[in-house]
């Protein structure tokens, strides 16, 4: 097995060492692959490197934690460490596995650490899972093209979706947008939420692509409900839906398909 890398990014080079140390205490596999003095050099590493893990400070020069968490663009998952905690929510909005409040506690870092395991370990499952519904779908699609007895399907037109004990039947048609949520992906629409089991990247690729965008590692949009969108002072664009109160965020790598909005 692969061993598994981290970034830590703290501008305060002593607590970036101790954090180091407790983590090869109750880590000792873990691989520390970079300690970044400020958030530019966070976002950096975290896109040349593609660590597994970052630990990120939240009060850095240059970006902060949650920019450079909201600016990722790979598999890397977030650990916020921080003094703060007022920044609580908008941590978990940017999909941290764990937020954890400087003095740092051995006992409270070994709780994270078995939390990340866990978190890291569905997302390997997940991504086997993903990879065996794709190698599906190419072997029918060739048997299709090569023997006439099955064809590659159109756009998806349902999705499956529980809400509670029950399974509904949700056109796509009415959905404002799918999020990932840790192992599941949520289905918004105007009226409820629902959930399924699809990964967001196999979803994206059974969709219809001239209607639903994927703005977010983390989220689809459906072009269809789009009422614009904004940026706020630090230039962060944000999409607004109609039917939905909160706006959804869109990351760097997605700029660019709202410049004729």
């Amino acid at each position: 097995m692969t061993a598994l890398t981290a970034l830590i990014a703290d501008d305060e080079p002593h607590l970036a060492r101790a954090l180091a140390a407790q983590l090869a205490t109750v880590w000792p596999e873990l691989e520390i692959v970079h300690v970044a003095r400020h958030g530019i050099e966070a976002a950096e590493r975290i896109a040349a490197l593609q660590p597994d893990l970052a630990f990120l400070d939240i009060q850095m020069p240059g970006l902060t934690g949650l920019e450079v968490a909201e600016g990722i663009e790979g598999a890397t998952r977030v650990v916020f460490v921080t003094a703060y905690d007022q920044y609580a929510v908008q941590a978990f909005e940017r999909e941290a596995i764990d937020y954890v409040l400087k003095p740092v506690e051995a006992e409270r870092l070994g709780r994270t650490v078995e939390r990340v395991r866990r978190a890291l370990a569905r997302r390997d499952e997940d991504t086997a899972a993903g990879i065996d519904a794709r190698l599906l779908s190419a072997l029918r699609a060739l048997h299709g093209t090569a023997g006439g007895e099955l064809k590659p399907a159109g756009p998806l037109r349902w999705v499956r979706a529980t809400q509670g004990d029950l399974m509904h039947q949700v056109p796509v048609d009415e959905v404002l947008f799918f999020r990932a949520d840790d192992k599941y992906t949520c289905v918004q629409t105007a009226t409820a939420e629902y959930l399924i089991r699809t990964p967001i990247q196999e979803l994206a690729a059974q969709l219809d692509g001239e209607r639903f965008w994927q703005v977010h590692r983390s989220t689809i949009v459906n072009l269809d409900h789009v009422a614009g969108t904004r940026r706020d002072e630090l230039s962060r664009l944000f999409v607004r839906v109609r039917g939905h109160a909160n706006e959804l965020p869109v990351s760097r790598a997605y700029v660019h398909l709202f410049k004729a909005m």
